[in-house]
């Protein structure tokens, strides 16, 4: 009894526990995890990426690569993600049509499993952004008061203050955000497309993007009214500016001419 006290205090004797413990319950996992599970999900995996391969090299590969390394007319996709792809092909900005300032929204070609499957073999190339799931881009629980903060601080230099988009250098354009889908404008967010710069989670919280979402569709929606009088098409100071210098100027003007006949007309009496 002694020496089986004394070895339960040998300073090792905790670390002796420990490894068993966590041997036996690595052994207790491999036998009653569900392999089969786990083989069908990875099994599931290769096949999309196999088949996202065949899809790329017709379609893309012209451009990015065979290898998705990138060529002069094309960049590299290489650590892009899941997301970028989701983005770009489901709004039919890829595959571009002809070469331009910007890729233009246009029909997609593609399925949403060819999609998928595109987006798994890009994402095999390197780590990136995957898509995101629903609950990350949900309006409904986002807050719109922050997110209309958010919106003019981060966004409304390009997309203008309701998102009616505007212009931007070299023949490119801030889109419009009327009617976009809540998980293009959060893969959007995420991957920043063309001139917009990315905001990956650390940069902006996913709660932010989802207080953006939800205060566009809160400004989006017909029921929302028009707060300030005329929208004037939603494009801020300068249609505002137009507006004030045409009717109000000549407003003034219009002024000056009927008084000053008038006054000429009162002189002759």
């Amino acid at each position: 009894m002694k020496k089986l006290s004394a070895r339960r205090r040998h300073p090792l004797a905790a670390l002796v526990v420990l490894i068993f413990a966590l041997a036996a319950t690595g052994g207790l996992y491999a036998v009653l995890a569900p392999a089969g599970e786990a083989k069908a999900d990875a099994s599931a995996q290769s096949l999309a990426i196999e088949e996202g391969q065949k899809l790329y090299a017709v379609g893309c590969s012209s451009c990015h690569g065979s290898g998705g390394q990138g060529t002069s007319d094309g960049p590299t996709l290489v650590g892009v993600g899941a997301a970028a792809v989701d983005f770009q092909v489901a709004t039919g900005r890829m595959p571009l049509q002809q070469p331009g300032p910007q890729a233009p929204v246009k029909p997609n070609i593609y399925t949403q499993a060819e999609i998928d499957q595109l987006a798994a073999y890009v994402a095999s190339l390197g780590p990136g952004p995957a898509v995101p799931e629903p609950s990350q881009y949900n309006p409904a629980e986002g807050n719109s008061a922050k997110g209309g903060e958010l919106f003019r601080t981060n966004c409304s230099g390009c997309h203008n203050f309701t998102g009616q988009g505007g212009a931007l250098t070299h023949g490119k354009i801030a889109p419009n955000l009327h009617d976009v889908d809540p998980k293009q404008i959060y893969q959007a967010m995420l991957t920043g497309p063309a001139n917009m710069p990315s905001f990956p989670d650390g940069v902006m919280p996913e709660q932010e993007k989802k207080d953006i979402i939800a205060w566009l569709e809160a400004t989006n929606s017909e029921a929302a009214p028009s707060l300030g009088g005329f929208s004037l098409g939603g494009y801020g100071p300068v249609s505002e500016g137009l507006f004030a210098w045409t009717f109000g100027i000549g407003s003034l003007v219009a002024a000056a001419v009927w008084v000053g006949a008038r006054t000429a007309k009162a002189r002759k009496s």
